[in-house]
């Protein structure tokens, strides 16, 4: 083993002892959770996500081979001192994260990334930048229908074909990330997560199609920089890429259509799922709701009737494999776990130990940077929850949760719609922002281009061109 990673995972073992220290005054119910846990609890959460970061870096061999045992170590380093120290109620916590969060996250992730494998799209495509830029348009335009994950399952294997001959390709990924994987989601629930929890809390399902200047002037700045940096790249690459071909052209076609009848049935439970009060059972001690069971088995069902009914040929010329999902899977099983402390003492506003994150944060500026940036580096699911607690809390304390979030639609929109754009558009500053990034990177490494790193992408992309926009539209919009 490489000496780096050693001791990076030996930070690991390290964290244990130093949190297996705290003393179990919360297990006898004296203190909220989210109030006794310290700050440094989340230290296994930070190692995580240095180790996604640098690791790649500095042993990618190992990384490639060894991250499922990374990952393991920084939940144990977790778990293991959380239980001891916190007993029934850090129980409690680990069942409901996997239950209530980890397990539909991945059943939806997996199903439409299953689904979106068996669609084929045929075509002659240059990957050109008014070709690209167009995939990228009509893609941002599907997410918000059938979900970010399920626009980048279905649209970036023909980003990657039509750009199969071109040197300069990795850009093209990462701005396709930008839109498609994020932006692209923020004008219905079905578009991201962070939406559809908003909706599930109370938040009108069309309440969210407000969003639409801020959305198309998000868009149409991304994809104009997209297009002056593909024109450079453009004129650097081969003559004999740049030139049109000669010879027959196949006409775009979808083969594997029907599957588009399973991706339908996947939305429909989904949006069933928020619309059905079927009640709840308890499973483990976590409640979960009986529509949200039933969504999971449909989600399962389309997943398995979809793989059925395509032929072995279709997935395999349309490179399906099912390592880049393994990697999501594994790595945000890792990353749901080592959050609970986070999410549990951020839940807590200025009670908890990361009061001060929350404590400055009053207008919609800031909510706008303070949602986005912690959901470039924390699940922003859970981020926008947070983000619209801190603020029912603020503008409609002591109302029930439903009355003050009509409240809040009706009274302060602008507070809202800081937090649901910021939790969308800033999930595409880091590949863990939001799961579609890191599936769009394990797909696009799958077929060889040389995507960059943790630190790359931020600092070549997301600050570059994205702060500065994001800068335009705080100015334009929440000013």
């Amino acid at each position: 083993m490489p000496s780096r990673p050693r001791v990076l995972l030996a930070l690991a073992g390290a964290t244990i002892a130093f949190l297996a220290a705290e003393p179990a005054h919360a297990a006898a119910g004296d203190l909220p959770l989210g109030v006794a846990l310290p700050v440094w609890s989340a230290l296994p959460f930070v190692g995580l996500i240095l180790s996604i970061a640098l690791l790649p870096l500095l042993a990618a061999g190992y990384w490639q081979r060894h991250y499922p045992k990374v990952a393991a170590a920084w939940t144990l380093a977790l778990a293991g001192p959380f239980l001891a120290a916190y007993g029934r109620p850090a129980l409690q916590a680990l069942a409901r994260t996997a239950l209530a969060d980890y397990l539909p996250f991945v059943l939806l992730l997996g199903s439409l990334y299953s689904i979106g494998g068996c669609i084929l799209i045929r075509g002659t495509l240059r990957g050109s930048p008014p070709v690209n830029a167009m995939i990228m348009l009509v893609g941002t335009g599907l997410a918000a229908w059938i979900g970010t994950t399920g626009a980048t399952v279905l649209l970036i294997r023909p980003l990657l074909r039509a750009n199969r001959r071109r040197r300069y390709r990795a850009h093209t990924v990462v701005f396709f990330i930008f839109l498609v994987a994020n932006i692209g989601g923020a004008l219905t629930p079905l578009g991201d997560p962070p939406l559809f929890l908003g909706f599930l809390h109370g938040v009108p399902f069309f309440w969210t199609m407000r969003l639409l200047a801020e959305t198309a002037l998000t868009t149409a700045c991304v994809l104009a920089a997209y297009l002056a940096v593909d024109a450079w790249h453009w004129r650097h690459e081969e003559a004999s890429v740049r030139e049109d071909p000669e010879g027959p052209r196949e006409p775009v076609r979808i083969e594997g259509w029907h599957n588009l009848a399973f991706l339908a049935g996947v939305l429909a439970a989904v949006i069933l799922s928020g619309t059905w009060n079927l009640g709840s059972v308890s499973i483990l001690g976590v409640p979960r709701s009986v529509e949200g069971l039933v969504r999971d088995v449909v989600l399962v069902l389309m997943a398995v009737g979809s793989w059925l009914t395509t032929s072995q040929r279709l997935r395999e010329q349309n490179d399906h494999a099912w390592e880049p999902i393994r990697e999501v899977a594994i790595l945000f099983a890792g990353i749901f776990v080592t959050l609970i402390p986070v999410l549990a003492m951020l839940s807590m506003g200025e009670r908890g130990a990361l009061g001060f994150i929350t404590r400055g944060v009053r207008t919609p500026a800031l909510f706008f940077w303070a949602t986005g940036g912690l959901s470039s580096l924390l699940d922003n699911a859970p981020t926008y929850l947070t983000a619209l607690s801190t603020a029912l809390g603020l503008l409609h304390p002591g109302l029930p949760e439903r009355e003050a979030i009509l409240r809040l639609v009706a009274e302060n929109p602008t507070y809202l719609k800081a937090i649901a754009t910021g939790a969308v558009f800033m999930g595409a500053n880091t590949y863990i922002g939001n799961a579609p990034n890191f599936l769009a990177k394990s797909i696009a490494e799958s077929a060889g281009v040389e995507m960059p790193s943790f630190f790359g992408y931020v600092v070549r992309f997301a600050l570059p061109f994205l702060v500065p926009v994001f800068a335009l539209v705080t100015w334009v919009f929440f000013v």
